[in-house]
């Protein structure tokens, strides 16, 4: 029973589908990531009920008297330049996430593409896959540069004790989680592949009965 039940619900259709739910919540989380002002906090002692907080778009401060304030960066060519490398591959993470679920779709069994697509949907799937891997890595390297940047910082001895430090804000784990996300689906759609080439493999050929013709000898009646 519990064989039958494992083969129900690890079929290679079960196991495309969960790939493509898996890296579409990994690309929605990424772009939500991406806008949040909230990838690096800070909160200074002398009034702790003002926090800071940082991010690729904004500079944001929370008081208790007013709520939220959030200001733009002004200018591009004055931004640092883990803030503008972070910029850029995160919008590429977002671009080929969504071709990556895009290219996946039309890869699903159940999906019609017109007969003897085969391989063609086979193509697909491998694509999406390599493209929702692209889109995880390209999610992690900017959300670890910046906490690699913000650990140097914090730990600079030139600066004053005094003086307060940014610190990691919840924007970073969402990003390390979507990241990981989109891998885990890329890998996912992998699996799909070769669980599909496994069954073919397997199945024995599909030999249809040929409707046997009797021949019959005509004779002739001297």
């Amino acid at each position: 029973m519990y064989k039958q039940l494992q083969m129900v619900l690890l079929t290679t259709k079960v196991m495309q589908r969960v790939a493509l739910f898996i890296s579409f919540g990994g690309l929605i989380t990424t772009f939500v990531t991406t806008f949040l002002p909230l990838w690096k906090t800070l909160n200074t002692e002398l009034n702790e009920m003002e926090n800071w907080y940082e991010g690729l778009w904004h500079t944001c401060i929370f008081t208790e008297e007013v709520g939220v304030q959030c200001k733009a960066f002004e200018s591009l060519l004055a931004l640092p330049s883990d803030v503008l490398a972070s910029r850029v591959l995160m919008f590429i993470s977002i671009g080929t996430g969504m071709l990556a679920v895009t290219v996946a779709f039309f890869g699903l069994d159940g999906v019609e593409l017109g007969p003897s697509r085969a391989q063609l949907k086979r193509g697909l799937l491998i694509l999406g896959g390599v493209l929702s891997w692209v889109s995880g890595i390209a999610t992690l390297l900017p959300i670890s540069l910046v906490a690699y940047m913000t650990v140097v910082e914090f730990w600079d001895q030139s600066v004053p004790d005094v003086v307060p430090r940014w610190e990691f804000g919840e924007a970073l784990f969402s990003g390390w989680f979507s990241g990981l996300i989109l891998v885990t689906g890329g890998s996912f759609f992998f699996v799909s592949v070769c669980m599909r080439d496994c069954s073919e493999a397997s199945s024995p050929p599909s030999t249809q009965d040929t409707p046997r013709t009797q021949e019959y000898l005509k004779t002739e009646v001297l």
